[in-house]
C-alpha cells in the first residue's frame, strides 16, 4: 500500500482486468517458488516506524504535506492521515553490528525529522495511540492528499454496503463509538519490522511468527488510551481490526476480514497466504499495470490491502531477484528509539530460535491457542496468562523472563550478531519485563497522577522520549 495509484474511482472492467492478472500472477508465484527462482540467501532486517505530528499543544497537526516538501528524505513517507509519516530502514544484512546500525540510521532520521518539524512550530512523536487524539479530528477532511488512500476508503465502504464502523472495544473500561469512514485505522501508529528468509525457510518463520505474537506484543506494549478511555495494554490491535472491518457482509466471515490475526498456519508453501488472498478476499484497489507477470505488481497491490498481524511480502533486491520477507506487524511505535530497536532484536532472535529448532513449534501449539494467546497479551501485557508450547500454562513475564529472552540472546548470537549487541538490546526488553514498566504501564500510571490530563501526560510522555532513555528508565 506505500504506493501511489493513478486514480481513485473504478469501472466494472478494472475489476475483471485485475482479478485475471491476479490469478495469473498467483500462479506464476506458485510455480516460480517451486523452481527455487526465489533467493535463497538472507537473513535481512527492515523497519517502518509510524509516528505523528503535533503541535506545541500536542495535539495533531495536519501537516505532513508541507513538512515532507520541506524534508524531502526518501525514507519518510505519508500515512492515511495528514498527521502522521513513515519513517523506513534500510535493510541490514543480520550479522555483526546489524542492530546498533539500525539504531544509528534510525537516530539520524529522527533528529532531521525534529528538525524539520521545529522549522513548522511542530514536533514529532514515536507513540502507539496519541491521547490527546479525538475522534473528531480523525474525518475525511485530515486524510493525506493521495488517490490510493481515497480509493481505499471508499472501496471499504462500498464492501460494507455503505453501513457505518461500529467499534466496540472492552477492556479496563467500555468504548462504543460509530464512525463514518475507516480514518480511525489513522489513530494507531506501529513499528512494522522486517524480516528476509530464504525462500525455503519462509513457512517455518511465518509459523514462528504467528506464535511468538502473543510474548513479543505484551513486552512492547504501548497503546492503553483512546479518547480517554483506559482499555487494553495495546488497543491499537481491536481498533486496527476494527476499523477497517469489513465482515459480516457479502458473505464474508470472520477468518476474511482485513485486518487479522489469519486463520492458520502455513503447510508447505509461501503462496497458501497469497492463495487465499485471491479466493477469500474482494479487490479493493483494482489497479491494472502492464508489467511482466514476474514483477507480481497485482499481487504486491492485492497483498497491500489485506492486513495480517504478520503479513508475507514479495520484494526484489538490487539484482532484481524476488525474495520472500515476513511483516511483524504487532509492535507499537515508541516509546524510545533504543527500545525500538531491542523489541527488533527479540523479534530477530527469536524468529530465528524456534524456527530452527528441530521440532516445529506450530506442531507443538494449535494455531486456535496462538491466536488465543494474541488477544489476552494485547489486552492484559505483561500479567496476561497463556498457554505456552505443549501446553504450558504460563504468565508472559515469567515466560519471556525465564526463556524467551535468554532464547533469543542465544539465537542472535548463532545469527552472527555480536555478542555485546545481543545482550545489551535484548538487555532493554529484559529489564522492561523485569521491572514491569512497558510504554503501556509508565502511560497509566502517569495518567493516575495527573487525574488523566492527557495534555501533562503527552508532554511528559514526549520529554522522556526525548531523553533517548529506555521506557524502564523514565521518571514517573
Amino acid at each position: 500500500m506505500g504506493q501511489e495509484i493513478g486514480k481513485a474511482r473504478f469501472a466494472p472492467e478494472d475489476f475483471r482486468e485485475f482479478e485475471a492478472r491476479l490469478a495469473e500472477e498467483s500462479a506464476l508465484l506458485r510455480r516460480e517458488l517451486a523452481a527455487g527462482c526465489f533467493a535463497k540467501s538472507g537473513y535481512v532486517g527492515g523497519f517502518e516506524l509510524e509516528s505523528w505530528l503535533v503541535d506545541h499543544n500536542y495535539f495533531p497537526a495536519p501537516i505532513n504535506e508541507a513538512y515532507l516538501r520541506r524534508l524531502n528524505d526518501p525514507l519518510v513517507v505519508p500515512e492515511l492521515s495528514k498527521f502522521n509519516v513513515e519513517l523506513n530502514g534500510t535493510p541490514q544484512p543480520l550479522f555483526g553490528n546489524a542492530l546498533s546500525r539500525m539504531e544509528a540510521e534510525l537516530t539520524r532520521t529522527w533528529r532531521r525529522c525534529l528538525d524539520v518539524a521545529h522549522e513548522l512550530d511542530a514536533s514529532l512523536v514515536m507513540i502507539g495511540i496519541l491521547p490527546t487524539i479525538h475522534e473528531s479530528q480523525l474525518v475525511l477532511k485530515n486524510i493525506s492528499p493521495l488517490n490510493r488512500y481515497f480509493a481505499l476508503n471508499e472501496q471499504a465502504l462500498l464492501q460494507r454496503a455503505g453501513k457505518p464502523i461500529t467499534i466496540s472495544i472492552a477492556g479496563r473500561e467500555h468504548l462504543d463509538i460509530v464512525h463514518q469512514d475507516m480514518m480511525l485505522e489513522a489513530a494507531t501508529t506501529s513499528f512494522q519490522v522486517h524480516l528476509q528468509t530464504p525462500a525455503s525457510e519462509a513457512v517455518r518463520y511465518y509459523n514462528t511468527s504467528i506464535i511468538l505474537s502473543a510474548p513479543i506484543v505484551a513486552a512492547c506494549a504501548n497503546s492503553p488510551f483512546l479518547f480517554g478511555k483506559d482499555l487494553w495494554d495495546e488497543t491499537r490491535i481491536p481498533l486496527f481490526e476494527q476499523a477497517v472491518d469489513l465482515g459480516g457482509f457479502h458473505g464474508l466471515m470472520d477468518k476474511e476480514r482485513r485486518v487479522t490475526f489469519g486463520s492458520g498456519y502455513l503447510y508447505d508453501s509461501p503462496c497458501e497466504c497469497f492463495e487465499e488472498n485471491l479466493r477469500s478476499y474482494p479487490v479493493l484497489l483494482p489497479i491494472h499495470s502492464d508489467t511482466p507477470p514476474g514483477q507480481f505488481v497485482h499481487v504486491r497491490l492485492h497483498n497491500g490491502t489485506i492486513w495480517r498481524w504478520n503479513r508475507m511480502l514479495v520484494g526484489f533486491d538490487d539484482a532484481n531477484t524476488p525474495h520472500l520477507r515476513i511483516e511483524h506487524r504487532v509492535i507499537p511505535s515508541g516509546p524510545s528509539i533504543v527500545d525500538q530497536i531491542a523489541n527488533a532484536a527479540l523479534y530477530f532472535g527469536l524468529a530465528h530460535f524456534y524456527a530452527c529448532d528441530t521440532l516445529a513449534p506450530e506442531a507443538r501449539m494449535p494455531f486456535e491457542t496462538a491466536r488465543d494467546n494474541f488477544y489476552r497479551s494485547a489486552r492484559d501485557g505483561l500479567s496476561a496468562s497463556i498457554t505456552w508450547l505443549d501446553g504450558l500454562e504460563t504468565d508472559v513475564r515469567t515466560l519471556l523472563l525465564d526463556e524467551l529472552i535468554p532464547q533469543a540472546i542465544h539465537a542472535l548470537k548463532q545469527l552472527g550478531i555480536d555478542r555485546d549487541e545481543a545482550e545489551y538490546y535484548v538487555g532493554v526488553v529484559k529489564a522492561r519485563v523485569a521491572s514491569g514498566q512497558t510504554g503501556a504501564a509508565w502511560q497509566r500510571i502517569y495518567a493516575d497522577k495527573t487525574q488523566r490530563d492527557f495534555l501533562l501526560l503527552s508532554a511528559a510522555y514526549l520529554r522522556e522520549q526525548r531523553s533517548g532513555k529506555p521506557v524502564h528508565q523514565w521518571d514517573l
